[in-house]
């Protein structure tokens, strides 16, 4: 990823206050950390998990990985854990322009994306669960 503009970087950050990113940040988080003392957990990993995702929200890291989420998220919502994920997941037509180890590399990464949206949605689904009791 290139380097940003001061100008980019700006429009960012604006939109992320028109959008009330921050005022659902801290709401999450104390909500998060609530729920760890109430469940006898240390409220570190929370709010070690939030300035991760702060992190990947200011540097403009994640844009891709949270599009990808919500994309597993919405199958796994719809389908539940599909036996065909990744062949839902994958982009075939880039698929078909490479070789036979640049297939077996994409497959690889994509099933390590996969893997990981899978963690975070069942993680999340933990806490909304524990939220709503």
């Amino acid at each position: 990823m290139g380097a940003k503009s001061i100008k980019s970087v700006a429009k960012e950050a604006k939109m992320r206050l028109k959008s009330k990113f921050w005022e659902e940040y801290k709401r999450e988080k104390d909500d998060g950390v609530k729920l760890a003392r109430e469940e006898g957990i240390a409220p570190s990993g929370v709010e070690k998990y939030f300035r991760n995702k702060i992190v990947r929200t200011v540097k403009g890291e994640g844009v891709e990985e949270e599009n990808f989420y919500l994309e597993v998220k919405d199958m796994l919502d719809n389908y539940g854990k599909p036996s065909d994920a990744l062949d839902r997941l994958m982009d075939k037509p880039y698929f078909k322009t490479l070789d036979y180890e640049n297939r077996e590399r994409y497959l690889l990464r994509l099933s390590e994306r996969y893997q990981r949206a899978v963690e975070r949605y069942d993680k999340e689904r933990a806490i909304e669960k524990k939220l709503s009791e």
